[in-house]
């Protein structure tokens, strides 16, 4: 009787059903080619720019993670894929301060861009079952 009879889920208030860690690759990537960029250029002002420009980049990463992992990926995911949980830990902290957010080094965002295709072949894997 108090059983809902539909079950809805999003990543905001209004169920879209809309997820893809694309998202955050897509952020990944500029806060790799903004590092790339600012080894390439001495200009304080310029490196300053790029710096906050990729650490917001690098916030949004972390939010685009976290509606996958919070919002998406359900227990049944957790119990198919076991290294999920890490996975999501390893990549919100690759983004984040000890990451690539903290970091102007362009090894920092390849690594981030790695677990974040570790996490998207999981997602599409879901996503076809």
């Amino acid at each position: 009787m108090f059983t809902p009879r539909t079950v809805a889920s999003a990543h905001c208030d209004l169920p879209c059903g809309i997820y893809d860690p694309a998202q955050a690759r897509i952020e990944a990537e500029s806060v790799k080619a903004i590092c790339e960029k600012y080894q390439a250029n001495q200009d304080p002002e310029f490196r300053t720019r790029a710096l906050i420009i990729k650490e917001q980049r690098s916030e949004l990463v972390k939010h685009h993670l976290w509606v996958l992992w919070t919002d998406y990926f359900k227990p049944p995911h957790f119990e198919k894929y076991p290294q999920l949980h890490s996975l999501f830990n390893e990549a919100t902290k690759l983004a984040g301060a000890a990451g690539a957010k903290g970091s102007a080094d362009p090894a920092k965002a390849e690594e981030l861009l790695a677990k974040i295709e570790e996490i998207s072949k999981i997602f599409w894997e879901t996503k076809q079952a």
